[in-house]
């Protein structure tokens, strides 16, 4: 389990793209073997540190967990780098957000909000209890207060545009928002009392591959049922905040295009994935559909 490893900095516009492009020109940009990091990067050394992390958070970037220390893109990263390495499609930020909200080992805070954080209403003191009792009863070593409430902050301003919380304080010409901010999954629902709510984004901002992707990476069977896409821990309605009647109609748009078929019989709701997608490996899933997810954007 990780906290508050982005010293208290979210990803800000542009970030991701600059951390990419300084990796594939130098490995090792981040460890300053060759040149001052804050000077290559142009950012602070907070937010430098901060910069490594969230490269290995959403999946784009991993480094060995021992012997020297570089940071090399992943094949997930590879194919944004090709496809869409300024960050600017929702299904980018859809895939980064799955990439980032499933990482329990990095990004423990944002695992737990979407996947075990069972209260759709909420206030900072209620994730920050729940999660910590989370933490002790997974034998984990305790955590205090300001570390979890960093954390809690800090997925607000992920997913909360500044132009909501803070309206008297962001210009037009402000671009210190998080990209996330654009799948709409938190919104506030009392300001005064700082209270917020999981929102379910609207089905027209998911893109079926994008949500394929997702299904594909948390399956073991061709079959796959319906209440587990729904309900289970890192699979596509945890992750994208969804309910029944959002899920359903988004297997549907998946079905149309000819990846799945939707099964229902004997009271058990089923997809069946297509032959095209469960004669790859279970690695090669997740990035077939990445793929053709790009293929299909760019025809």
């Amino acid at each position: 389990m990780k906290f508050r490893a982005h010293d208290t900095f979210f990803i800000r516009k542009g970030w991701l793209y600059k951390g990419i492009k300084n990796v594939q020109n130098d490995e090792y940009v981040f460890m300053g073997v060759n040149g001052n990091p804050m000077d290559i990067l142009g950012i602070g050394s907070n937010m430098v540190k901060s910069l490594r992390y969230w490269l290995q958070a959403v999946g784009l970037t991993s480094e060995p967990t021992s012997g020297k220390r570089f940071q090399e893109i992943t094949p997930f990263g590879n194919i944004i780098i090709e496809h869409d390495k300024y960050i600017e499609e929702i299904g980018t930020l859809w895939l980064l957000h799955y990439k980032l909200a499933s990482n329990i080992d990095e990004a423990t805070s944002w695992y737990y909000f979407f996947n075990e954080f069972k209260q759709s209403e909420f206030t900072r003191d209620d994730f920050t209890k729940q999660l910590d009792a989370y933490i002790r009863m997974n034998g984990e070593d305790e955590k205090s207060n300001r570390i979890l409430t960093d954390d809690f902050n800090c997925i607000i301003n992920t997913y909360v545009p500044r132009i909501k919380s803070n309206p008297e304080k962001v210009h037009p010409e402000n671009n210190i928002d998080c990209p996330l901010g654009e799948l709409s999954l938190i919104d506030i629902l009392n300001k005064r009392e700082k209270i917020y709510k999981k929102s379910i984004p609207k089905i027209e901002d998911i893109n079926p591959i994008v949500a394929l992707a997702i299904i594909v990476d948390n399956a073991d069977n061709k079959e796959i049922r319906i209440s587990s896409i729904l309900n289970d821990k890192c699979n596509a309605g945890k992750i994208l905040n969804l309910d029944i009647i959002t899920l359903i109609s988004l297997l549907n748009r998946i079905e149309q295009r000819g990846y799945i078929k939707i099964k229902r019989t004997a009271g058990l709701d089923v997809i069946e994935l297509s032959d095209s997608i469960e004669g790859k490996t279970h690695d090669e899933r997740f990035l077939w559909c990445v793929n053709e997810y790009y293929r299909i954007l760019n025809t």
